[in-house]
């Protein structure tokens, strides 16, 4: 998965929690992405892909569950 790959589908994953989380999230990947955009060390973008995905499936989870 490439940055802009990962940008995309985190964005996705926040349409699926409620507005008010939603409009946090976004807010919050738009800015991790502007943060992180310019890494060039493929192992720490790997780090950071592998670490976005862990926590929106946690974020996920846990407005499944109210």
């Amino acid at each position: 998965m490439t940055s802009l790959q990962l940008y995309k589908y985190l964005l996705r994953q926040c349409e699926r929690l409620p507005p008010d989380a939603c409009k946090h999230y976004k807010f919050a990947v738009k800015q991790s992405y502007k943060q992180h955009k310019s890494e060039t060390d493929p192992d720490r973008v790997k780090e950071i892909i592998q670490k976005s995905i862990s926590d929106a499936k946690w974020i996920l989870k846990k407005y499944s569950n109210k």
